[in-house]
């Protein structure tokens, strides 16, 4: 322990720190001073789709940080569905978790994520910050929705420990999210801090079985979440929380893995920090080991963000013992992750994507014939976590089949009508039932002409009447879309 005031800003205490860090660059290329960090000792990188053209590309990036230093952490959210790093340009070739959990079968689970994890392991990724164990509690939660496997917590343990096995079955770190669970929060913790005003009691009912199958499934990570759950964490989130790192996870659940938090560029965790190098030492100090800093990255930060927990080390915020921990765990994953994974050869990708996609589709009605419909995709916002990936199923209809994209607030129904001159009606979406306009538009349609909907978000209770079917995908991937078009009939 150094007490305060004592002056530490030595390399020792400069490299356990960098050894804490993720951070991440702009472009295809590593920039130098991400990569003579990383042979310094930062523990790595986290990748965006800004950093993904191709995957030879990705292939010699990744390839380049760990020339720098063989046991690099190379991370990227890649969850497979709505959320996708590698498939950023044209949307994910598997299904997400929404669809899984709908599925119900664990070892199609297993299977998917092993095969997300090899496409990880032939670009040279080691992290996977997936799967999102949230149970989705709030069916109108804005940042989880068709990321959680569902609403019933014994069957998305179940699933979270499929994924963790599927993930590191194939050696690939899994990261088990958002701890202690996002899925009842009404708020996106991108853009403020939410509150889930839950006792305990409920959150080991409700929230904590998913993360507890994730941990005794061998997860070698867990994430944390910017939310506030007064009961546990005060005023602050889980992710400045000793009571929630250490009593809850370390202590109550027996995790002895790398606690990796959330971005702290985050909102949930910024705002409360006064910004995002000032959250390191918060977040360190609670009993994280690995702090993903964000997206918005560059070499200022990073070393704003080394001085300012050099600087907490000093006057005593934050124990050097603790610092030293935090660096242990994060170099003992680094080293379980370094082997290269071996990359066997499967059916994955499309293939198996689409086979998990089509058992995903639920019918409610009787498809009429769809032949040269109309087809109406009701555009939508991405959220933050998604970004704009494309989605639908427009990229799948065959060349008689006429494809459109509308704003629900700005179009009507009898411009719509019009545009069909008498064909069917097909109008896909994204939670059409808290889409602006959505609804309106749908009922007004229905009211003359033959309608079709396919909902890919998370599904609601809303069925508009006088609609002669109603398809849920539960997610919006490249393999939804393709699904969805063959089970209207409206592929070539």
């Amino acid at each position: 322990m150094i007490r305060p005031g004592v002056e530490v800003r030595t390399v020792t205490v400069r490299r356990l720190v960098l050894g804490t860090l993720l951070a991440a660059f702009r472009g295809p290329v590593a920039p130098r001073w991400a990569v003579d960090l990383v042979a310094e000792g930062l523990a790595g990188h986290v990748l965006f789709g800004f950093n993904v053209v191709d995957g030879d590309q990705l292939a010699l990036l990744s390839a380049t940080l760990r020339d720098a230093r063989s046991d690099v952490l190379i991370g990227i959210d890649e969850e497979g569905g709505d959320v996708t790093r590698l498939g950023h340009l044209d949307g994910s070739p598997y299904p997400g978790n929404g669809a899984l959990g709908a599925i119900g079968d664990t070892e199609l689970t297993e299977r998917i994520y092993a095969a997300i994890g090899r496409d990880l392991a032939r670009v040279g990724i080691n992290l996977n910050l997936a799967p999102s164990v949230d149970v989705n509690a709030v069916a109108d939660n804005p940042i989880i929705g068709t990321r959680s496997f569902g609403t019933d917590p014994a069957c998305v343990a179940l699933h979270s420990a499929a994924a963790v096995r599927g993930l590191q079955g194939v050696g690939i770190a899994a990261c088990a999210k958002h701890f202690p669970g996002h899925g009842a929060t009404r708020v996106d913790s991108h853009v403020d801090l939410p509150t889930v005003d839950a006792s305990l009691d409920v959150l080991r009912s409700r929230d904590l079985p998913p993360f507890a199958a994730a941990i005794a499934a061998g997860a070698k990570s867990v994430m944390t979440a910017h939310i506030r759950l007064p009961e546990l964490t005060g005023s602050d989130p889980a992710t400045f929380s000793s009571a929630a790192l250490g009593t809850l996870l370390r202590g109550e659940l027996g995790f002895t893995g790398a606690i990796i938090t959330d971005a702290l560029e985050m909102q949930g965790a910024a705002r409360v920090a006064g910004g995002t190098a000032p959250g390191a030492a918060l977040a360190l100090a609670a009993g994280a080991d690995l702090l993903c800093i964000g997206a918005d990255v560059d070499e200022a930060l990073v070393e704003a963000i080394v001085a300012d927990v050099i600087t907490a080390v000093e006057d005593g915020r934050l124990s050097l013992t603790r610092l030293e921990e935090a660096a242990a765990r994060a170099a003992e994953l680094a080293a379980w992750a370094a082997p290269p994974a071996a990359v066997t050869h499967a059916v994955t990708g499309t293939g198996l994507g689409l086979v998990a996609a089509r058992r995903a589709i639920t019918v409610e009605g009787v498809l009429p014939p769809l032949a040269g419909a109309l087809v109406v995709q009701l555009e939508s916002a991405s959220t933050i976590a998604e970004g704009p990936v494309p989605w639908g199923v427009h990229p799948h209809v065959a060349p008689n089949v006429t494809p459109i994209r509308a704003t629900a607030t700005a179009t009507s129904a009898a411009q719509l009508r019009a545009a069909a001159a008498g064909r069917p009606i097909v109008v896909a979406g994204r939670n059409l039932h808290r889409l602006a306009g959505a609804a309106a538009l749908i009922d007004a349609l229905a009211e003359t002409d033959c309608v079709v909907v396919v909902e890919m978000g998370w599904p609601s209770t809303w069925r508009p009447a006088g609609v002669a079917a109603f398809l849920t995908t539960y997610g919006a991937s490249r393999a939804n879309g393709r699904a969805a078009a063959e089970a209207l009939g409206l592929v070539a």
